[in-house]
Order: C-alpha cells, then sequence, then structure tokens
C-alpha cells in the first residue's frame, strides 16, 4: 500500500509536469501546424534562470521566478522569428530540425556560461516531508499538480474571456478566415509559440526543486513531453493534460515495481502500442479528408 501510494503521488507529480511542457507542444501545433523540438531546453533554461536570479543575484523568487518565465517566452518568441518563420513561408519542413539545433545550441551556451556541474535550487517545500498513508511526500510534489492545473485553468480563461485569447482561438479553428476578419495572424503564431515556451519554463522552475539543475535536464523531459503530446492526440488541452496524468503514472509504477532500468523499455513499447492500435493518440480523432 505504501509503495502503491508513493507511486501514485509521484505519478501524478510527474504526469503534471509532463502535461504542462506537452501543453506547449499542443499550443503551438493546434496555431500554425508547427512545434517547437527545442521545448525540452526551455524548461532548462527555466530552472537555471531561476537559478541564476534567485541564488546568484539574490531576488526574492517572487520577482525571480516571473522573470524567468518572462526570458523564457522572449526565447520562444526568436525561435519563432529566426528558426521556424523562414521556413514557414517557403512551406519548408527545415523548421524541424532548426529547432533542434536551436536547442543544441541553447543547451551548449548554458554548458559553457552556467557551467557542467549540477545545482541545487533550494525551496523550504522540500526542506521537510509529509506522511500522507505512510508515504514520504515533499509540499512540492503536491504543488507542482496544483500549480500545472491552475496554469491550464488560467489559459482556459484567457482563450475563453480575453480578446486576444478569442483571436487565438478564431487561428486555431481557421487560419485564413481569422486573417480575413483583420486577425494578425503572424502575431497569434508568435505568441504561441512564446506561451509554449513559457509553459516549459514553469515546469522547469517546478521540478527544479527536486531534480538537479544543469545544462542537459531538459532533454529527456521534453522528449517524454512529446511522446505525452502524440499520445493525447493533439486535438486539446484537456486530452493532453489527461495523457500527461498517465503517462506518469505509468512511468512511477513501472519504476518502483520493477526498477527504473525497465522505465524506458516498458513505457515507451507502451507508447508505440497505443498509437500502433490509435495513431490519432487516445484522446485523438482522426483527421477527415474531403475529396
Amino acid at each position: 500500500m505504501t509503495l502503491l501510494m508513493a507511486a501514485l503521488i509521484t505519478g501524478i507529480g510527474l504526469g503534471s509536469m509532463y502535461g504542462l511542457i506537452a501543453l506547449g507542444f499542443q499550443i503551438t501545433y493546434s496555431v500554425s501546424s508547427k512545434v517547437n523540438f527545442a521545448q525540452g531546453s526551455m524548461v532548462m533554461l527555466g530552472a537555471v534562470l531561476g537559478f541564476v536570479f534567485c541564488q546568484q543575484y539574490g531576488m526574492p523568487v517572487i520577482l525571480g521566478y516571473p522573470l524567468a518565465i518572462l526570458c523564457c517566452g522572449v526565447m520562444g518568441v526568436l525561435v519563432e522569428f529566426f528558426l521556424v518563420r523562414p521556413f514557414a513561408v517557403r512551406n519548408s519542413e527545415a523548421w524541424l530540425m532548426a529547432t533542434v539545433a536551436g536547442g543544441i545550441l541553447l543547451d551548449n551556451a548554458v554548458l559553457f556560461t552556467f557551467g557542467n556541474e549540477p545545482r541545487t535550487l533550494p525551496s523550504v517545500l522540500v526542506e521537510d516531508s509529509w506522511n500522507i498513508l505512510g508515504s514520504g511526500v515533499y509540499p512540492q510534489q503536491i504543488l507542482i499538480p496544483i500549480a500545472a492545473i491552475g496554469v491550464a485553468l488560467g489559459l482556459h480563461a484567457l482563450f475563453r474571456h480575453t480578446r486576444q485569447g478569442r483571436a487565438l482561438l478564431a487561428v486555431v479553428q481557421n487560419q485564413t478566415a481569422a486573417k480575413l476578419m483583420g486577425i494578425n495572424t503572424t502575431v497569434m503564431v508568435t505568441g504561441s509559440f512564446a506561451i509554449s515556451s513559457m509553459l516549459a519554463g514553469c515546469a522547469g522552475l517546478l521540478i527544479a526543486p527536486l531534480f538537479s539543475v544543469h545544462s542537459d535536464m531538459g532533454t529527456l523531459f521534453g522528449l517524454k513531453a512529446f511522446a505525452v503530446a502524440i499520445l493525447g492526440g493533439m486535438t486539446s488541452a484537456y486530452s493532453v493534460m489527461l495523457a500527461g496524468f498517465i503517462y506518469g503514472m505509468v512511468e512511477a509504477a513501472v519504476t518502483t515495481y520493477l526498477g527504473s532500468s525497465y522505465t524506458f523499455i516498458v513505457v515507451f513499447a507502451l507508447v508505440i502500442a497505443v498509437l500502433t492500435i490509435k495513431p490519432s493518440g487516445l484522446f485523438g480523432r482522426a483527421a477527415i479528408k474531403k475529396v
């Protein structure tokens, strides 16, 4: 029972974090049919900037963390402007490799400036654990799903109750029609990349106190989050978040009962099996082509 509870709590925390990153993939794909394969690097950037601002420069968390997230948003704008748009306007798929290369460049830039020594981002939420049904749980592990759900609800409110959000939804539904209605679709696409990178940076800050902060920490998180986005079907934010919870709990259960050596083998084998049966994802719907 204790092992099951520990796996459940760990899985919910990991799953919500994967879902938050995957939500960034879903947003950019819905708006522009493009994704930022440097998303994992944005996770790392958020954690590193949070450490630099709060530990090296002595900023309070309430100031340093939002500034780190804002910087990630600016980086997302730069990715769209320099690595995606030049190829998209020529109907080239080279943006895919360009974003991968951009992530590698960012990782190495941080490696040379920040160093390769893993750092710890202190937090009062990981100093003492709580006993929940015999399992030790850090408050930070409880905060992650709460924060992820809060961010998802905030995005929902933004899209439904603000002019800019409704404009973004219009671009998602029909970019050509939105452009004819006077909506600047280029700005909307750029904004989607900014939001995507800010979500990744937020995830990086949430997990930083539980993991070491270093230049390549985001690689695996980005890969898993992309698997979650595909698994959810890329159809809606809800499906991606739900897929994140499922993925996280399966991963935690496999690690708890079989060991970390089997985690990648079992989890990705299950992902392949699911996509073989449902190529559109667990909650996705196959696109209807009119001829």
